[in-house]
């Protein structure tokens, strides 16, 4: 594993790994380590994983945006969130278009920025001991790195603009029962759930996987006519894959079947 600035990240047997590794500032983005986070999203990406794991040490799986930071740069306050976002929103659309499944194991408390980061996973596993706090508008800032988009996309727009103007702490009961994550797992159990998930992952057909992502992320503003078509499109291609054949013979000889992403 890489590291810098308290992110650790590496690919190793088709899973790409990120970790938030800062646990005694609660894993919070300050301009440094959100450049680290930027270097390690496209260095994992490059090595075109077969899915990808993001997940935190310590108590908080990422606390927000670096408070301490935005003090010291006092009324140079938006040049700094300029600098900040004008690579790291880039590299979270990277990581969220990625045809690779993505997991993200929250392994403590969120907010701010981090809930963004939490919920950007196509899975999304939590700890019992998560909770989650927006907290951008009790310290009179708007969402930044995806926060409201996926909080809106997993628990509706309306429940997810309360969650963002109260900025009330949720449990994880609650964000499992509105969707905000998928599973819950006691603390001590979370990272052995998230390694068979990826573990599953990397072993699946990964083309099918892509074709699934493209075709659920545009659902919202497409047609179902072109959907219709699009969906013709991508079975075509994978019709003509190793990987079809293999699923295929595998059916037929009643085995598990060995994908090779091909």
């Amino acid at each position: 594993m890489n590291i810098s600035e308290g992110i650790a990240w590496g690919v190793e047997e088709g899973i790409g790994r990120i970790v938030l590794k800062r646990p005694e500032r609660a894993n919070a983005l300050g301009l440094a380590n959100g450049l680290a986070l930027v270097r390690a999203i496209d260095e994992v990406l490059a090595q075109k994983p077969r899915v990808i794991l993001l997940t935190g040490e310590g108590r908080v799986f990422c606390a927000g945006g670096a408070i301490d930071e935005f003090v010291a740069a006092g009324e140079a306050l938006p040049e700094l969130v300029s600098e900040m976002l004008d690579s790291l929103h880039p590299a979270l659309l990277r990581l969220s278009n990625n045809p690779a499944p993505l997991v993200v194991a929250v392994n403590g408390a969120v907010g701010g920025a981090g809930v963004g980061l939490a919920l950007c996973g196509d899975f999304v596993l939590a700890a019992e001991s998560m909770k989650l706090r927006t907290g951008y508008a009790a310290i009179g800032l708007s969402p930044d790195a995806g926060a409201s988009y996926f909080l809106a996309r997993r628990v509706g727009p309306v429940r997810a603009q309360q969650l963002l103007m109260l900025s009330d702490a949720v449990d994880s009961q609650r964000c499992l029962a509105w969707g905000a994550v998928d599973e819950l797992y006691a603390d001590a159990e979370l990272a052995a759930a998230a390694e068979a998930l990826v573990t599953r992952l990397a072993h699946g057909a990964s083309g099918s996987f892509a074709a699934i992502k493209t075709l659920c992320a545009g659902v919202p503003g497409r047609a179902f006519d072109e959907h219709l078509a699009l969906e013709q499109k991508l079975l075509r291609e994978r019709a003509g894959s190793a990987d079809a054949r293999e699923g295929v013979a595998a059916f037929v000889a009643k085995r598990a079947p060995r994908f090779t992403g091909r």
